[in-house]
């Protein structure tokens, strides 16, 4: 995948990750960033758990690895496996968020779901402070993984439709995920359009 992520990060076909938050506040320090790279294996991330390891990676890299980093992605229960849902808004912590360079993302969870919410595309920096590619520029990068509803909420699992790329173990043609858009910029101006966490499902699969 080529997209980015809160983990944010999404990845090729589909985007980079999703955007990755630390469940711990700090005024003066990032605690938020889209992901600069995927891990490289489309929608498969290894589950939250392998997810949750990229974005502490990166931090690491960045200089923030002292604090524990989550991947803001939901999963899908299923009675098949034996597994329970998990809702993005519940791994991250209570806030507040802001990027490398201490511009606040949001201070709550509610104001992070909200239209108020600061997430857009100049703020919604990877790691490295660097500015993600939105739908106008080449290659448009602004897909973010997070099979999450606008509240940050899982969707149903079986016999509802995938929308976590099988809770992101899944790279191929198969399955599909939910994708929202950094930029806050869509082809319309409705409000699923410009969501950065609930846009539209992943076009080519998990691939």
């Amino acid at each position: 995948m080529q997209r980015k992520a809160l983990w944010l990060a999404a990845a090729g076909a589909m985007g980079i990750v999703a955007g990755c938050a630390t469940l711990q506040s700090g005024p003066k320090e990032m605690t938020f960033f889209v992901t600069s790279v995927n891990p490289g294996k489309g929608g498969d991330l290894g589950g939250l758990e392998g997810a949750d390891k990229h974005c502490q990676s990166l931090a690491q890299a960045a200089g923030a690895g002292h604090r524990t980093w989550r991947a803001y992605l939901s999963t899908q229960a299923s009675a098949l496996a034996g597994t329970d849902f998990v809702n993005a808004r519940d791994r991250i912590g209570p806030g507040p968020w802001q990027n490398i360079k201490g511009e606040v993302i949001a201070r709550s969870v509610d104001d992070l779901h909200s239209a108020g919410s600061n997430l857009n595309k100049q703020t919604a920096l990877d790691e490295k402070g660097q500015m993600v590619n939105g739908r106008t520029e080449k290659p448009n990068m602004h897909d973010i993984l997070t099979g999450s509803r606008p509240d940050g909420t899982a969707f149903p699992g079986k016999p509802f439709p995938d929308m976590t790329c099988g809770n992101w173990t899944k790279s191929g043609a198969e399955g599909v995920a939910m994708v929202g858009h950094h930029d806050r910029s869509g082809l319309t101006p409705d409000p699923w359009s410009t969501s950065w966490n609930s846009s539209h499902q992943s076009r080519g699969g998990c691939s």
